[in-house]
Order: structure tokens, then sequence, then C-alpha cells
């Protein structure tokens, strides 16, 4: 674990921003529906509100009062209510959860402990004190819950109870439909971003042939065609297992989607509107996305071949944190932060573009690659097994770049997130990748 060259004070300040960012979200997303909303279960593949309040909580006490701070424990009695191992999400609702008074006056009483901790903690001294990084894990825990809690607020039917404003239109221009990533080695993952997670370590080094991607993720409007040209009717398209799908839960398009005459539209978070054909598609599985690539005579490109169309400067050879550079993100560089509750139009955010000109690798839509979901040579567990090790192996296929419900905080270039194939529910879209002709690639 590499120590972070800023200094104790700007490390404390650092790790306190992180944690009040995470925590103003969490209240936003937590006192805008009223008590039923918060304790009702809106669907089986998520948690009660109340209980990701809670549970946020319950991880903040545990690693930064207990583990870190060596205070008592404050609820030792709701450890294993709040275990999301013990507990599979469509159990919660009849645990005996906290209710949402009591669950606020916890979370509060633990983060007031937990800011006496950070100013009082030694940011040095071994791995999990190192650059803060138990604070900027749990800044990180926080800010993924989140996500889930958004998820599940797209999930829940009734009136618009959240609201922002459309993203900026930064669209500069006609790009081409693809970008050639030439052949060659590339540093994939990170020994060094001081709050990066095991799953993206260590860095080593990748030889990935001569590839094209996408400049931008799929749109609407091009998902619409493989709709239009009976894409959900022809296995052909499909893997077995999405043809299963498709079969058992009758897909015609993505989730969230109705069509109205000729107009597809959609329902975003109480809101129902026109498909806006210029967005990147979002909400559909792995298993759309592969079928989709497989009907336009591509495929969905590889973990290693996005990082590398994400990261990879070939003027310098040097991995980049981010598509731009090694600048945090910005608001004119991606879409982050749940400040616009949608996608912005494909090719978007000019200033965001990696060096060989690929758009919008970061932020907007998480997306499905081909891989998935393994440890890095050299990976060890940290600070324990339940972050990645038990999740690697076949079942789980990976997303990169992070999506319009992610914080900064929890998004880099390195960053890995996984879920399973059938999975919509979550704010995911792709892209797709070809091999490189040899006369392109030479």
């Amino acid at each position: 674990m590499t120590t972070d060259p800023l200094t104790p004070e700007a490390l404390r300040t650092r790790a306190a921003a992180a944690l009040l960012a995470a925590r103003d979200r969490t209240r936003l997303l937590t006192t805008c529906v009223e008590e039923p909303d918060l304790v009702a279960q809106h669907s089986p593949l998520m948690s009660p509100l109340v209980w990701d309040l809670a549970h946020i909580g319950n991880q903040e006490e545990q690693w930064l009062l207990r583990t870190v701070g060596g205070r008592d424990a404050l609820r030792p009695d709701i450890d294993s209510v709040y275990d999301a191992f013990e507990h599979p999400r469509a159990e919660r609702p009849s645990l005996p959860l906290l209710a949402p008074a009591e669950a606020h006056g916890y979370v509060a009483e633990v983060r007031g402990r937990v800011l006496e901790v950070l100013e009082s903690t030694p940011l040095r001294g071994g791995p999990l004190l190192d650059a803060g990084f138990a604070f900027g894990m749990i800044a990180q825990h926080e800010q993924q819950h989140d996500e889930t809690m958004l998820i599940t607020h797209q999930l829940r039917r009734g009136p618009a109870v959240l609201s922002a404003p459309p993203p900026p239109a930064t669209f500069d221009g006609i790009l081409t439909d693809e970008v050639l990533v030439p052949a060659g080695p590339f540093t994939m993952g990170t020994s060094t971003e001081p709050w990066a997670l095991d799953n993206e370590r260590p860095a080593h080094r990748r030889i990935v042939p001569a590839f094209l991607i996408d400049t931008t993720p799929v749109s609407n409007g091009a998902f619409e065609c493989f709709i239009d040209d009976g894409g959900y009717d022809e296995p052909r398209w499909w893997s077995k297992e999405g043809w299963a799908q498709v079969r058992e839960h009758g897909l015609r398009a993505p989730l969230f989607w109705k069509r109205e005459g000729r107009q597809w539209l959609r329902r975003r978070f109480g809101v129902t509107e026109p498909v806006p054909p210029d967005e990147p598609v979002l909400h559909v599985s792995w298993y759309e996305a592969d079928a989709y690539a497989r009907w336009a005579g591509r495929r969905l490109p590889t973990e290693a071949e996005w990082e590398k169309a994400a990261r990879h400067d070939p003027a310098t050879g040097r991995a980049l944190r981010y598509p731009w550079g090694d600048e945090d993100p910005t608001p004119d560089r991606a879409n982050l932060g749940q400040r616009h509750l949608r996608p912005a139009p494909v090719g978007s955010y000019p200033e965001g573009q990696s060096p060989l000109g690929v758009r919008q690798l970061i932020g907007d839509v998480w997306e499905w690659t081909a891989s998935d979901f393994l440890p890095y040579p050299g990976f060890a567990a940290f600070p324990y097994r339940e972050y990645s090790e038990v999740f690697f192996g076949d079942r789980y296929k990976v997303l990169r770049g992070g999506s319009f419900a992610v914080d900064p905080v929890a998004c880099r270039g390195t960053f890995r997130n996984w879920d399973l194939p059938l999975r919509r529910q979550i704010f995911s879209g792709f892209r797709t990748a070809r091999d490189a002709e040899p006369t392109a690639a030479a």
C-alpha cells in the first residue's frame, strides 16, 4: 500500500470531505421519501432503504470506531442484522431493523465519533492507516450504497421525489464511430493509488493485440435498431443462457421501457418520458449487451481492452489515472455524482476523452465487458476477503467506468465493478469492439 504524499493535515481534510459528501447524499436519499417508502422493499433485488442507511453506520462503526479508533462498540447487538453476507436482500425486510428515526440517530452518533477519531489518528503505521485508507474505504462504501439506494429509488413506484438539471450540452462536432487502439503493452491496475481497493491491485504489465473500440457508448437509438430488427426474437444473437432469460422473462426491450404506439417510453425516477435516442442505452443486462454486439458484427471489449483504451497514453507509454490525465474528475470532464440523474448524450465531455479520442469512459453508464471477475496476478485480499475474493470466478462479469450515479471518490480508471450477467436494474450500458485488421494494426 503506497502512502499518499499529502501532509497529514491535508489527508485529514480530504478524508473528512469525502465522508461528509457521502453523508450529504445519504441524507438526501433517505429524507426525500416518507417512512413507508423507507421501510418497504421496492424489489426483492434490493434492500429497504432503511437497511442500507443503518448498514452504512454499522460498517463505519466496525471499521473506524472499533478497528481504527479502538473505541468500545456502540451497537454490537445489530452487527448480525446488518451483515450483508449473512442475510440476502430478499430476507432483510423480516429482520429486526432499526426504525428510520433510530437509524438516522445511530448513523449521526457514529459519524460524530468518527470525526473525533480522524482528528486524533496518525495516518501512517500500516496499510489500514497509511494515507487514511480506512477512511477512504468507508467513504467509498457509503457512496456505493448511495448508488444502490438510487437504484432502489428508480425501482420505487410513485411520484418523482428526486430532481436534477439535465447534463450540459458539450458535444463539439462529428466523431468517428470507432477508435484504433494499437497493439502493445500497457500497465493495468495500480500499486500507487492510495484509496484503490484490493481488486484493483497490483499494477501489472498486459500485452493487448490491436483492436477498435466504439468512440462512445451504444445509444438508445442504436439499440432501438436492434429491437426493430427482431433482436429479441432471434436466438442466433444470444448466448444459451441469455436466450433462456429472454424466453423465461419475456424480454422485449431494456428495463423500464414500454412501447406506446410507435414510440418507446421509459420510466426514470418516477417520470415517464420518451426514450431519448442520443443518450447511452441504460438498464441492459450483459446478455443484452452481448446479443447486440453479435447482431452488430462486433463483440464486447475485454476488461484489459477497456482499461487500455481508458488509461494508456501512447505518446508517453504511461498509464493515466483517468482518460484525461491524472487530475481528479471535474464537471466538465465526466457525468458523476448524481448531478444529473441521467446519462449525457453520446459524444459529450470532449474535455474528458482519452489520449486516443475515446469518450465517456468515466461516468454516464457502467459498461459491461466480456471478462469474468478474476484476481490480478499477485492479488492479496485486503482488508477482508468478502470485499472481492469471494466473488472471483465465472459467475460475475466485470463492468467498468462508473455511471452518473457514482461519486468520484468511488470511480477511477482502475476501478472494477462486477455483477451477475442477468442484472438490469443497475445503471449499466456498454460499448462494442472488434479485432483490428492486420493492415490497421501495423
